[in-house]
């Protein structure tokens, strides 16, 4: 007998067959949200660091991992293969080159990406961006050139066809 008042074994079926063992039942799994909203597990590595607004960094960062940065860095970045964040607080002195960039603080200093570059509302980029996607929010500071390529291939120059605006540099200044 069992201790609720039923007849047989826990482990036994109503007739005495042995029943089948269920899967543990489990919370389905959830990667814990970044401070951009994603999930974590969109890398190829699985995590990201973070670097707290009390933080201050002078060197070369290189690294396998989504990086957010909420503190002041100065140097060098290089996350070829992954997300770079500069957060609200994130204060970066560097030449950038990532996979993708989002910046939400301020940078100071060159940023490249093979994907994409995204300056927020509330971002500001001194220094050049050279990237095949470039998204720019109203409100963003851009102080720099702009170079968007196909990939990582350089932009090739080429003549301008008959009837379209010449590039901003070949237009002679008035004034």
């Amino acid at each position: 007998m069992s201790l609720f008042g039923g007849k047989g074994r826990r482990d036994e079926g109503p007739q005495g067959e042995p029943r089948k063992a269920k899967p543990p039942a489990t919370p389905a799994h959830r990667e814990p949200e970044t401070k951009t909203g994603k999930r974590s597990t969109e890398n190829g590595g699985g995590s990201v660091a973070n670097i707290g607004k009390s933080i201050a960094i002078k060197g070369d960062l290189t690294g396998n991992e989504d990086l957010v940065v909420e503190g002041k860095v100065e140097g060098k970045i290089a996350l070829p293969d992954n997300e770079l964040t500069v957060g609200n607080n994130g204060d970066v002195s560097a030449d950038v080159h990532a996979k993708s960039v989002v910046v939400i603080g301020k940078v100071s200093g060159n940023v490249s990406a093979t994907e994409k570059i995204e300056v927020q509302a509330s971002g500001s980029v001194d220094g050049d961006v050279r990237a095949p996607r470039l998204i720019i929010q109203e409100g963003a500071v851009l102080n720099g050139s702009v170079e968007m390529t196909k990939g990582s291939a350089p932009a090739k120059s080429s003549p301008t066809p008959s009837g379209s605006t010449p590039p901003l540099s070949s237009v002679p200044k008035t004034g």
